[in-house]
């Protein structure tokens, strides 16, 4: 295992829709390697979540975990390591909550967006098993992020721009509301 570099935006893999993996690409050393970097490079980032793009690799995979209490993002419901290769989701309903999200590849940044409540996430895991997993709030932005991701979005492509900071701006003007507000909300919706 090890940390591989982050890509920022402006690097054009994070544009691109990546490709599916069959279950033998999934099964090939190559990229077990590729998800075990992506699980260590995520840790030492202190990441909710990272996707193979962001490492420079257009596959369908993506990580997401959140142990203890997460510096980047303390207001976050645990998350237990979850890798998801060929993710879809599909929203289950049309509610949506108002979310400040900053990512990894786009440092320095943070902006306000809205997300679904509420979605069925589909995927296979490492070992190509299938999944189907309702989320809900929080943990629900932190994969609908993650396949945007995949999908050549980034959170910017979503955010008010008359929302946009930075994260030293945001830590002194907006943070004490935003996680007041958002902690209220994940104990509304249990997550």
């Amino acid at each position: 295992m090890s940390v591989r570099e982050i890509v920022e935006i402006g690097h054009p893999v994070l544009r691109e829709r990546s490709r599916e993996l069959t279950r033998e690409e999934l099964r090939s050393a190559e990229i077990q390697g590729l998800i075990d970097d992506l699980i260590e490079t995520r840790r030492a980032a202190d990441g909710a979540g990272l996707a193979a793009n962001q490492v420079g690799v257009a596959v369908r995979i993506a990580v997401a975990e959140i142990e203890g209490v997460n510096p980047r993002y303390p207001y976050k419901p645990p998350i237990p390591l979850t890798v998801i290769v060929n993710p879809t989701i599909e929203p289950l309903d049309d509610e949506l909550f108002e979310v400040n999200e900053g990512c990894l590849s786009v440092p320095g940044l943070r902006g306000d967006l809205r997300r679904q409540v509420a979605i069925r996430l589909r995927y296979l895991d490492r070992e190509g098993a299938e999944h189907e997993e309702i989320k809900r709030g929080l943990t629900a932005g932190t994969f609908q992020h993650e396949v945007d991701h995949l999908d050549g979005i980034l959170f910017v492509d979503r955010a008010d721009p008359r929302t946009l900071t930075t994260w030293e701006q945001f830590d002194r003007f907006h943070r004490d509301a935003f996680v007041e507000r958002i902690t209220a909300f994940a104990e509304l919706v249990g997550s």
